[in-house]
């Protein structure tokens, strides 16, 4: 029997063995909830004399070392309880508190909206969510005490006790389920994520996604700019003047006038190449032409390490296609410079609401999310609102997980 079960809330006017079984469960679950009232109880005196003490002599600060990641860990065991009695995950939303000195931790712990909820926590659990708990282990053995009683009794006393049980079984039958759901209920809107906490960070990354973009908008007008005038602007100033001068010289030296035009002619050649090569840097033409799976196929053929593609997707927004054709790219490339793999996959799908693409392959690992060329696929991902996770333990193999929302043009 799993203890942590999820509750369903049956009939409750069917009385049957795996129910009787079930809401001994239950009962069992909310015994461990009201023994909590003690540790909770403590931590959040602890915690008064933490905000009382820190100010005046220093001594909550060092008191808060001990009293916050105490409060962490039982709040932790809480949500895995609640999350499981309600078949979900309930997870934390603290403020990172990533190098930040241990001694100015407890600061930012006291300025964390969620470590004020954990405090709200602590005295729920020692008030109200005991009783709550405590009902449906009084309901279950107060009438075993009648019982007990009832039988040492003398004279027709025993009688009474034990019709008087009969009520407190049926309350405890009734309550039992809903009290503890109501409990993990309880435990899910003080302890889990916060949704303005949610939508205050999703407005951070959008913001931090917009500046990035625009940043990187900034930096392709820039690089277009220049393409343009060391290329194929270069390229065509030289045309002008060589056909200037052969119609100079078209009189005077037709063979050098010639010779010119000839001249002409190929840096015309030239200079189409370099504005294709610029059309290839903003979409590439292969996207069009055969969509997402195939332009993928077409990059993987020219790489030196053996690569198989096996992408099942329709066709998608250009600038989402674009994003994770050029994603995939540099995903690439970073295999090809610097996992020393034999061969190397791509996958990919879309299940109507989310693209996702996962860039694998078998070298030594190792591979740094936080690196150039990771960070800068990340940061494309975002302008879309999407997710990179990389896993890539010591030795292989690495795994690029890409996944954008979108929806089919």
């Amino acid at each position: 029997m799993d203890l942590l079960a999820p509750i369903r809330l049956g009939r409750p006017y069917a009385v049957t063995t795996d129910g009787i079984v079930d809401r001994l469960r239950l009962t069992l679950v909310s015994a461990g909830y009201a023994a909590s009232f003690l540790p909770s109880l403590a931590l959040a005196i602890l915690t008064l004399l933490c905000l009382a003490l820190g100010p005046a002599l220093g001594i909550g600060v060092l008191l808060a070392q001990l009293v916050f990641p105490a409060t962490a860990g039982l709040t932790a065991a809480h949500r895995r309880i609640s999350g499981r009695l309600l078949g979900e995950e309930i997870v934390a939303d603290y403020a990172s508190d990533r190098g930040t000195p241990v001694l100015v931790r407890p600061l930012r712990w006291m300025r964390d909206p969620a470590r004020w909820r954990n405090f709200g926590f602590l005295w729920f659990s020692a008030s109200g969510g005991f009783a709550m708990s405590l009902l449906p282990v009084a309901l279950l053995t107060l009438p075993l005490t009648w019982l007990v009683l009832a039988i040492t009794a003398s004279g027709w006393i025993w009688l009474f006790l034990l019709v008087g049980s009969g009520p407190a079984y049926v309350a405890w039958w009734f309550v039992t389920p809903p009290l503890v759901q109501a409990r993990a209920r309880a435990e899910r809107g003080m302890l889990g994520s916060s949704r303005i906490a949610d939508l205050e960070e999703r407005v951070e990354r959008v913001e931090e996604s917009r500046a990035e973009t625009l940043d990187h908008s900034a930096a392709e007008v820039r690089r277009i700019e220049r393409d343009l005038h060391d290329g194929a602007q270069a390229r065509i100033a030289s045309v002008g003047m060589n056909v200037g001068l052969a119609e100079k010289l078209v009189h005077t030296d037709p063979n050098a006038a010639a010779a010119l035009l000839r001249e002409a002619r190929e840096t015309t050649i030239d200079a189409l190449e370099d504005l294709r090569g610029v059309v290839r840097g903003i979409h590439p033409p292969v996207l069009a032409d055969k969509g997402l799976a195939g332009a993928i196929e077409a990059l993987t053929l020219a790489l030196p390490v053996p690569t198989s593609v096996a992408i099942e997707v329709p066709r998608l927004p250009a600038p989402v296609e674009s994003a994770a054709y050029f994603a995939v790219a540099e995903c690439l490339a970073n295999t090809v410079k610097h996992a020393r793999a034999g061969r190397a996959w791509v996958t990919g799908r879309y299940d109507g609401d989310r693209l996702r693409i996962t860039v694998g392959d078998d070298g030594r690992g190792g591979a740094d999310a936080a690196g150039s060329g990771l960070a800068g696929v990340a940061r494309r991902l975002d302008a879309f609102d999407g997710d990179l996770r990389v896993l890539s333990p010591a030795g292989g193999p690495t795994l690029v997980e890409l996944e954008v929302p979108c929806r089919t043009s």
